[in-house]
Protein backbone atom coordinates (compact mmCIF):
# COMPACT_ATOMS: atom_id res chain seq x y z
CA UNK A 1 0.00 0.00 0.00
CA UNK A 2 1.42 3.30 -1.15
CA UNK A 3 1.58 6.42 1.12
CA UNK A 4 -0.04 10.03 0.73
CA UNK A 5 2.84 11.72 0.65
CA UNK A 6 3.98 9.77 -2.81
CA UNK A 7 0.66 10.87 -4.69
CA UNK A 8 0.01 13.99 -6.77
CA UNK A 9 -3.31 15.39 -6.50
CA UNK A 10 -4.67 18.03 -9.51
CA UNK A 11 -7.41 20.00 -7.91
CA UNK A 12 -9.54 21.42 -10.60
CA UNK A 13 -12.17 24.17 -9.38
CA UNK A 14 -12.81 27.44 -10.83
CA UNK A 15 -14.05 28.70 -7.23
CA UNK A 16 -11.47 29.52 -5.17
CA UNK A 17 -12.96 28.44 -2.20
CA UNK A 18 -13.77 25.14 -3.00
CA UNK A 19 -10.34 24.61 -4.51
CA UNK A 20 -8.33 25.72 -1.64
CA UNK A 21 -10.28 23.83 0.62
CA UNK A 22 -9.94 21.11 -0.96
CA UNK A 23 -6.43 21.67 -1.59
CA UNK A 24 -5.91 22.93 2.08
CA UNK A 25 -7.63 19.27 3.01
CA UNK A 26 -5.98 17.30 0.63
CA UNK A 27 -2.78 18.35 1.99
CA UNK A 28 -3.06 18.06 5.28
CA UNK A 29 -3.92 14.40 4.60
CA UNK A 30 -0.05 14.48 3.36
CA UNK A 31 -1.01 14.51 -0.25
CA UNK A 32 1.32 16.46 -2.94
CA UNK A 33 -1.38 19.11 -4.59
CA UNK A 34 -1.25 20.99 -7.65
CA UNK A 35 -4.16 23.01 -8.51
CA UNK A 36 -5.88 24.32 -11.49
CA UNK A 37 -8.72 27.33 -12.21
CA UNK A 38 -10.19 25.96 -15.32
CA UNK A 39 -10.31 22.94 -17.63
CA UNK A 40 -7.55 24.16 -19.85
CA UNK A 41 -5.10 25.29 -16.81
CA UNK A 42 -6.05 21.86 -15.61
CA UNK A 43 -4.57 19.97 -19.17
CA UNK A 44 -1.46 22.25 -18.86
CA UNK A 45 -1.02 21.32 -15.76
CA UNK A 46 -1.69 17.41 -16.29
CA UNK A 47 1.12 17.37 -19.80
CA UNK A 48 4.04 19.63 -17.01
CA UNK A 49 3.20 16.66 -14.85
CA UNK A 50 1.00 13.45 -14.72
CA UNK A 51 -1.09 13.31 -11.56
CA UNK A 52 -2.26 10.56 -9.91
CA UNK A 53 -5.57 11.66 -9.55
CA UNK A 54 -7.48 14.64 -10.58
CA UNK A 55 -10.53 15.93 -9.04
CA UNK A 56 -12.66 18.08 -11.54
CA UNK A 57 -15.20 20.48 -11.46
CA UNK A 58 -17.57 19.98 -14.19
CA UNK A 59 -18.87 23.28 -14.70
CA UNK A 60 -16.09 25.85 -15.60
CA UNK A 61 -14.92 28.62 -18.13
CA UNK A 62 -12.92 28.24 -20.99
CA UNK A 63 -12.86 24.39 -20.87
CA UNK A 64 -15.75 22.20 -19.10
CA UNK A 65 -15.32 19.12 -17.14
CA UNK A 66 -16.63 16.88 -19.74
CA UNK A 67 -14.39 18.59 -22.25
CA UNK A 68 -11.41 18.04 -19.92
CA UNK A 69 -12.17 14.09 -19.56
CA UNK A 70 -12.69 14.22 -23.37
CA UNK A 71 -9.14 15.22 -23.55
CA UNK A 72 -7.67 12.59 -21.38
CA UNK A 73 -9.26 9.53 -22.38
CA UNK A 74 -7.94 10.78 -25.98
CA UNK A 75 -4.72 10.65 -25.17
CA UNK A 76 -2.89 7.04 -24.85
CA UNK A 77 -0.67 8.66 -21.51
CA UNK A 78 -3.42 10.32 -19.41
CA UNK A 79 -6.62 8.17 -20.42
CA UNK A 80 -5.76 5.88 -17.09
CA UNK A 81 -5.92 9.15 -14.59
CA UNK A 82 -8.36 8.15 -12.21
CA UNK A 83 -10.94 11.50 -11.79
CA UNK A 84 -13.29 11.93 -9.45
CA UNK A 85 -15.66 14.93 -10.86
CA UNK A 86 -17.03 17.23 -7.91
CA UNK A 87 -20.07 19.61 -8.86
CA UNK A 88 -22.78 21.29 -7.73
CA UNK A 89 -24.60 20.91 -10.54
CA UNK A 90 -25.36 16.98 -10.92
CA UNK A 91 -29.78 17.70 -11.01
CA UNK A 92 -29.85 20.85 -12.66
CA UNK A 93 -29.49 21.61 -16.53
CA UNK A 94 -26.39 23.20 -15.79
CA UNK A 95 -24.82 19.53 -15.51
CA UNK A 96 -27.46 17.25 -16.10
CA UNK A 97 -26.37 16.68 -19.96
CA UNK A 98 -22.53 16.78 -18.65
CA UNK A 99 -23.74 13.80 -16.25
CA UNK A 100 -25.67 11.90 -18.73
CA UNK A 101 -22.63 12.51 -21.23
CA UNK A 102 -20.17 11.08 -18.79
CA UNK A 103 -22.67 7.95 -18.01
CA UNK A 104 -22.48 7.41 -22.13
CA UNK A 105 -18.63 6.78 -21.86
CA UNK A 106 -17.41 3.29 -22.17
CA UNK A 107 -16.99 2.15 -18.34
CA UNK A 108 -12.73 2.30 -18.54
CA UNK A 109 -13.13 6.27 -19.40
CA UNK A 110 -16.02 7.69 -17.25
CA UNK A 111 -14.76 9.01 -14.21
CA UNK A 112 -14.00 6.55 -11.32
CA UNK A 113 -16.75 8.86 -8.72
CA UNK A 114 -18.76 11.68 -9.26
CA UNK A 115 -19.45 13.32 -5.98
CA UNK A 116 -22.42 16.48 -5.64
CA UNK A 117 -21.12 19.36 -3.43
CA UNK A 118 -21.20 20.22 -0.86
CA UNK A 119 -18.87 17.08 0.02
CA UNK A 120 -17.66 16.06 3.17
CA UNK A 121 -14.02 15.97 3.39
CA UNK A 122 -13.74 12.16 5.14
CA UNK A 123 -15.72 11.36 2.49
CA UNK A 124 -13.35 12.25 -0.16
CA UNK A 125 -10.37 10.95 1.83
CA UNK A 126 -11.90 7.94 1.85
CA UNK A 127 -12.61 7.87 -2.10
CA UNK A 128 -9.44 8.49 -2.62
CA UNK A 129 -7.76 5.90 -0.58
CA UNK A 130 -9.79 3.55 -2.31
CA UNK A 131 -9.20 4.66 -5.83
CA UNK A 132 -5.10 5.05 -5.41
CA UNK A 133 -4.99 2.03 -2.59
CA UNK A 134 -3.21 4.82 -0.41
CA UNK A 135 -2.94 4.51 3.38
CA UNK A 136 -3.90 8.09 4.70
CA UNK A 137 -2.56 9.99 7.73
CA UNK A 138 -5.11 12.23 8.56
CA UNK A 139 -3.87 14.59 10.85
CA UNK A 140 -5.86 15.53 13.83
CA UNK A 141 -7.37 19.12 13.65
CA UNK A 142 -6.21 20.89 16.08
CA UNK A 143 -8.44 23.98 17.49
CA UNK A 144 -7.71 27.02 15.73
CA UNK A 145 -6.57 24.91 12.65
CA UNK A 146 -7.04 26.48 8.92
CA UNK A 147 -9.80 23.86 8.18
CA UNK A 148 -11.48 24.23 11.38
CA UNK A 149 -11.35 28.04 11.48
CA UNK A 150 -12.94 28.08 8.06
CA UNK A 151 -15.63 25.61 8.88
CA UNK A 152 -16.44 27.98 11.52
CA UNK A 153 -16.71 30.86 9.97
CA UNK A 154 -18.90 29.32 7.01
CA UNK A 155 -21.40 28.64 10.06
CA UNK A 156 -21.74 31.25 11.10
CA UNK A 157 -22.03 33.08 7.72
CA UNK A 158 -24.98 30.29 7.17
CA UNK A 159 -26.48 31.12 10.26
CA UNK A 160 -26.03 34.98 10.36
CA UNK A 161 -29.23 37.28 9.03
CA UNK A 162 -28.60 38.71 5.28
CA UNK A 163 -28.44 42.14 6.85
CA UNK A 164 -25.62 41.52 8.94
CA UNK A 165 -24.25 39.49 6.24
CA UNK A 166 -24.81 42.91 4.19
CA UNK A 167 -23.05 45.09 7.33
CA UNK A 168 -20.20 42.98 7.56
CA UNK A 169 -19.59 42.83 3.47
CA UNK A 170 -19.41 46.03 3.67
CA UNK A 171 -17.10 46.55 6.31
CA UNK A 172 -14.43 44.33 4.48
CA UNK A 173 -14.92 46.07 1.35
CA UNK A 174 -13.76 49.33 3.53
CA UNK A 175 -10.51 47.67 4.74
Amino acid sequence: MARALEKTILVVDDEPDVRNFLATYLEDAGFNIETAIDGTEALEKVKANIPDLITLDMVMPRKSGIQVMRTLRDNKEWATIPVIVITAHARDELGSEDIKEFSAFTTRHRPKFIMEKPITPAKLLKTIGEILDVEIEVKEEKPGSQIDQRQNIKSLIDNTDPETIKKISELLKNK
